[in-house]
């Protein structure tokens, strides 16, 4: 295991290397796809990069991003008065940023989008250049994992506990039957979208509560439904990402991150300002912009492809 972008601040006493992705040393294409699980439309783009842009920008052969809940705040479908329901707007937001990246120095082209089915569940599903993006739609599950009576006090933590026998998606789509149901549909869609890469780097929230406490407890379900599904796979680099605890870490993105990072934010406000929802860019500005700090877990040498040169870096 190693630590990267100074975890210091923690209880953790030292740093160490941290990895970066692997590239073929004569310059070949990346043999890996990246899994980005986000519980809601903005976790990644904030938690989770710039290593996200780095990844769409040329790090991994393909990056997916792969959205568990609605992030829909107890209104399922609904709009809270405004002109379009509020989790498409979320939606938007996130698909405009996956957008802002893979055009970076391209020229944009057409994308498609569509459901899927995976185990059986229908999962919406929109392709762009090196970019998949997925949406569950599950519900919200609010930050301790209680639900909201919009939605029928339904969360994935309730279902993974136990408490609940079903999950179903807020639009409708599907029912998942308990959690091994929800499991092995995301597995599905990580073998789908893996095919023959021979290493696959799974991206969540870190879920050691020393190195990040009181963090939301859908930002906890969607790291353990991800880490469930890969559990038995082999080739998988496993990075944990501290995310609300991060606001109390001093920053740490030199000024190209800090940009790349704050861009694909505000991208992601855009989205959904134009589909007439209101945004909080001050308060996410001054608490998580410029702080990017992860943990690694990587699988066996073995699993490194010939010619591929592992380089490090503090």
């Amino acid at each position: 295991m190693s630590l990267s972008r100074s975890l210091s601040n923690l209880f953790l006493a030292s740093a160490l290397l941290l990895p970066v992705s692997p590239l073929a040393a004569n310059g070949s294409q990346p043999d890996k796809v990246s899994f980005y699980f986000a519980a809601h439309e903005d976790d990644w783009q904030l938690f989770m990069n710039p290593t996200a842009f780095e990844d769409v920008s040329g790090a991994a052969a393909k990056t997916v991003f792969v959205h568990v809940t609605a992030g829909d705040d107890g209104l399922g479908v609904g709009s809270g008065g405004r002109k379009q329901p509020y989790y498409l707007a979320r939606e938007n937001g996130a698909l405009n940023a996956i957008r802002f990246m893979a055009d970076a120095d391209k020229t944009p082209i057409s994308s498609s989008a569509g459901p899927m089915t995976f185990n059986g569940h229908p999962v919406f599903r929109a392709s762009y250049l090196n970019t998949i993006a997925y949406f569950l739609r599950l519900p919200d599950g609010n930050a301790t994992g209680a639900g909201f009576a919009g939605t029928g006090f339904q969360s994935l933590k309730r279902l993974a506990d136990g408490d609940i026998d079903t999950l179903s998606a807020i639009d409708g789509a599907t029912i998942y039957r308990g959690w091994s149901d929800l499991v092995a549909t995301v597995q599905e869609i990580i073998n789908y979208e893996r095919g023959p890469a021979p290493l696959v780097q799974i991206n969540v929230a870190e879920t050691d509560a020393r190195i990040n406490p009181n963090d939301h407890s859908d930002h906890l379900m969607t790291a353990k439904a991800a880490l469930d599904a890969a559990r038995d796979m082999s080739c998988v680099r496993r990075v944990y990402y501290v995310d609300y605890a991060s606001a109390k870490l001093p920053e740490n993105l030199n000024a190209r991150e800090r940009d790349m990072e704050s861009a694909v934010f505000a991208v992601t406000l855009a989205g959904v300002i134009a589909f007439d929802h209101g945004t909080a860019w001050h308060h996410y500005d001054q608490s998580f912009i410029g702080r990017n700090y992860f943990r690694v877990e990587e699988p066996n040498s073995h699993c490194s492809a010939p010619g591929t040169k592992i380089a490090a870096k503090h």
